[in-house]
């Protein structure tokens, strides 16, 4: 076994800085070429074109159409077994209506920006250090795009997973919740709403009785359960008794156990609904739920330090903002870090404010940062192999705890 030097892995972090720093402006153009062309889950062909294209120039083996149309796995360095495989992760669908609200353009360029500068550090060092991978995830805003990937056993040969998210704060392990989606269809019957109202079965009545139901029942929520919801069909017209209406539900929960507690007690309120209305009702919760996001103890320890040394203040308050990810479920598999990085204004995510942010120059210099510290992260794990022991151990554990 090689033993490093602190002046080595210094010498390597440096190489890794200034490869970013030498692609900052095709980094740039990459991010405002996603940004400009907003696309939602599942057909990001643009995206997908430009990231593909770019990685491939930059020297890593492409491989296109990756498990999904619009996934894409670009990969350098050693395939040796017993070094580390790690892998960086892009996301790069935008929000209907709303554009880049959530900053994926920036996720995409953090990803390709960590894979340049850890390439640019194998090919300086005198020893091998592993491979690298740049993973195109596609569909993080509702899809899950990652589960296809776990299931297609993506994440196998994978020792390490990481990414970072823009945001309104910097967060090296931010909390996020298991989410299902849930989909609740009322069948009624029809009827003139003037002439012959006792012929007719509101489903209209049913919808606002179950949305007022969950809404009611929130008094008895744990304090970080979630739910959210809204009416999609409310029927045709007014003088018209809805015969169908449809919501849609969102349901968060610190864990899978507790998730499935949740949605135990609000199908209820779509039940009883239903019942008190005279109605039918069909419901059914999505099979793809997103897990809540285990951060690596160890993972984060060297991200956190690597970011003070670049500057980065962390938020240190015990409850940040959160949300849901199927990079948690990416992290019941594999030891993984979802750092949430602050691009430089004021507006929340999934806002058009924030839309506006993602695209902005400000969030630039914020986003090089974040990329470089991703890297150098990565480059500890390389150069310390007793550091992928602690790893994995710290992974079977809180896979035990979860």
């Amino acid at each position: 076994m090689v033993a490093w030097s602190t002046m080595d892995i210094t010498k390597l972090k440096t190489v890794a800085g200034d490869a970013v720093d030498k692609y900052k402006d095709e980094l740039n153009e990459l991010s405002q070429a996603i940004w400009s062309v907003p696309e939602l889950n599942f057909n990001e062909h643009s995206a997908h074109r430009v990231l593909t294209e770019f990685l491939e120039k930059a020297g890593f083996k492409v491989e296109r159409n990756f498990i999904i149309e619009t996934g894409f796995r670009a990969t350098y360095g050693d395939d040796d077994s017993s070094k580390p495989n790690i892998c960086v992760i892009s996301e790069y669908d935008a929000l209907p209506e709303i554009g880049h609200a959530c900053g994926h353009n920036l996720i995409a360029e953090v990803g390709v920006a960590a894979g340049l500068a850890i390439k640019a550090a194998m090919e300086a060092s005198q020893i091998p250090l592993g491979k690298v991978t740049v993973l195109g995830t596609p569909a993080e805003e509702g899809g899950g795009g990652k589960i296809d990937m776990i299931n297609a056993k993506v994440f196998d040969d994978i020792d390490i997973a990481m990414m970072s998210h823009p945001s309104p704060f910097d967060h090296a392990k931010p909390p996020t919740l298991s989410i299902d989606q849930c989909k609740v269809v009322y069948h009624g019957r029809a009827s003139h709403a003037a002439g012959f109202p006792w012929e007719g079965v509101n489903a209209l009545d049913a919808a606002v009785l179950c949305y007022q139901s969950v809404s009611c029942l929130r008094q008895h929520f744990k304090p970080k359960w979630r739910v959210h919801g809204i009416i999609k069909n409310g029927g045709a017209k007014p003088n018209i008794i809805p015969d169908l209406t449809e919501l849609e539900y969102y349901c968060r929960a610190p864990s899978d156990t507790e998730l499935d507690i949740l949605k135990n007690k609000i199908s209820k309120c779509f039940e009883s609904a239903a019942v008190a209305t005279g109605c039918t009702v069909d419901y059914k919760f999505d099979e793809r739920r997103y897990s809540s996001l285990i951060s690596n103890k160890t993972i984060v320890g060297l991200f956190e330090t690597n970011a003070a040394e670049a500057g980065i203040e962390l938020w240190d308050e015990p409850d940040p903002p959160t949300g849901s990810t199927d990079m948690g479920n990416v992290s019941h598999v594999v030891p993984s870090i979802h750092p949430m990085y602050y691009i430089g204004g004021k507006a929340v995510n999934h806002t058009k404010e924030f839309t506006t942010d993602s695209g902005s120059a400000a969030a630039q210099p914020l986003t090089l940062r974040q990329a470089k510290v991703l890297a150098y992260t990565a480059l500890d794990i390389y150069s310390r192999p007793e550091l992928l022991k602690q790893i994995k151990q710290d992974f079977i554990k809180d896979l035990e705890n979860a």
